[in-house]
């Protein structure tokens, strides 16, 4: 790292938009569409530079490989706890800003540091260690079937609305352990914070579900997520508990959708050649389209630079890992996408503690849909495919795809579900296939029944 004290103005490279606070943004129309340019204009001007992540909020991006390993693996002098955050303490930010729920202080192991960051991600990486792998593909692999029903014999789906957006939502309702009605609420409240749609009333709703859980599972343990962190020595309180499944949601939903959706863009685009194996597409997808492209904001604890970009003390630091990942320093590293190298996992402290489970979910998910749609095909040509806008995820808006029509194999479709999720409105009858039941939360006081969602409905055809 370099010296704390802050360089001379002139000390930045020419043209450097440091010189007259230009700050590139990193949404809009232009910057989905082709980000890769944005990267290569901001490494032009050194290892990190002035950027707006949405209207009103600055941060600096750090696109140099080296640079985010120094901030990723350096907690002494950057910090991930957003209450460092000066320009919203003072009130510069909007607090309507779309960025603010990905950015916003909670007491998870995401944002907080020292002992206190050790003892929750103990606690939850322990938990996560208890998933088995055949445990957990054989859950992808029953969802996958029960989304693929929902469609197979339309001819016609969206992958990534009706498939890779539902499948972890509807997996993490099963590995927290969630009964039919918090299940449907999570599901709701979870997509429609993904979707940008109102989403303070979405976040009170997903904080009102999560509770209930816990207080569930605190009277009824079961073999699942949301039990064993209530039962690690860490004694997480309720607050705590809520906060840790809400970071487990965001880190894994969202991520994984873009993965499985990036993967099958790849390979039903044939990009990669026509022998491109699905693991290889996997790890494509992670060096050059990474599903998270620019997080992991961290907060430098007092004036410094790097690399002699400027870094004021309490300012969002976020990194680039699509940036840093295609940093020409990494010739040789990309030319054998060695494993190893890419940053799409993070560094340091903070690094994913469940990149395994995500990237068997993703494996399992794409093997599920191509064995049973083999002539799967794009109904778009690749380059017509749009991408969400936004600054921290790389995610397809859609994915329309055409197959030979095949035949449900264990639900038949019913018109009248809420979804909840931006997928098909039909829900499966009742099937013969079983699987664990969970008891039945009664909704809570002063809210009305809704109509079954996912959740539920899956509940109904895979239930003893």
């Amino acid at each position: 790292m370099d010296s704390p004290q802050r360089p001379a103005p002139q000390s930045a490279p020419p043209g450097c938009p440091m010189h007259v606070g230009v700050s590139t943004p990193l949404y809009g129309e232009m910057f989905s569409a082709d980000p890769g340019a944005v990267y290569d204009k901001l490494r032009a001007h050194g290892p990190a530079a002035p950027v707006e992540l949405a209207p009103g909020v600055d941060a600096t991006l750090v696109t140099s490989h080296e640079a985010a390993l120094r901030v990723l693996q350096n907690p002494g002098m950057f910090a991930r706890d957003s209450r460092r955050w000066a320009a919203l303490n003072e009130g510069r930010v909007p607090l309507d800003s779309p960025v603010l729920p990905m950015m916003f202080y909670r007491p998870n192991c995401l944002f907080t540091d020292g002992a206190e960051h050790l003892r929750l991600r103990k606690a939850v990486t322990e938990s996560l260690d208890r998933l088995n792998d055949n445990r957990l593909n054989r859950h992808v692999e029953r969802i996958a079937g029960y989304l693929i029903d929902q469609f197979s014999a339309l001819g016609r789906a969206d992958l990534l609305n009706d498939y890779a957006k539902l499948l972890p939502l509807l997996l993490f309702n099963q590995l927290f352990g969630c009964p039919a009605d918090i299940g449907d609420r999570l599901t709701r409240s979870m997509s429609a914070l993904f979707d940008g749609l109102d989403v303070m009333q979405a976040n009170e709703d997903l904080t009102s579900c999560l509770m209930d859980l816990v207080a569930l599972k605190r009277r009824q343990p079961g073999d699942d997520i949301t039990s064993w962190l209530i039962q690690h020595p860490a004694g997480l309180r309720d607050e705590e508990l809520k906060d840790q499944l809400v970071m487990l949601m965001g880190a894994g939903v969202e991520p994984e959708r873009n993965l499985i959706g990036n993967a099958l863009l790849l390979l039903l685009s044939g990009e990669g050649g026509s022998g491109l194996r699905i693991e290889e597409a996997l790890d494509e997808v992670l060096w050059n389209n990474p599903p998270i492209a620019n997080y992991a904001t961290h907060y430098p604890m007092q004036d410094l630079n790097v690399g002699g970009v400027p870094m004021d003390a309490g300012s969002p630091v976020v990194i680039s890992f699509a940036a840093a990942n295609s940093d020409p320093a990494l010739t040789d590293a990309r030319l054998t996408l060695s494993k190893g190298a890419h940053l799409a996992w993070g560094a340091g402290p903070h690094a994913c503690p469940a990149k395994s489970p995500a990237q068997l979910i993703a494996l399992s998910a794409i093997e599920c849909l191509l064995n049973a749609l083999p002539d799967v095909t794009l109904a778009v040509p690749a380059e017509r495919v749009e991408w969400r806008p936004g600054p921290f995820q790389r995610g397809l808006v859609s994915l329309p795809v055409r197959f030979s029509p095949v035949a449900a194999r264990t639900t038949r479709p019913v018109a009248g579900a809420d979804t909840g999720s931006g997928g098909s409105s039909d829900r499966p009858s009742a099937g013969s296939e079983t699987a664990q039941p969970y008891p039945q939360a009664a909704p809570a006081a002063g809210r009305a029944p809704q109509k079954k969602g996912w959740w539920s409905s899956f509940l109904d055809v895979f239930r003893v």
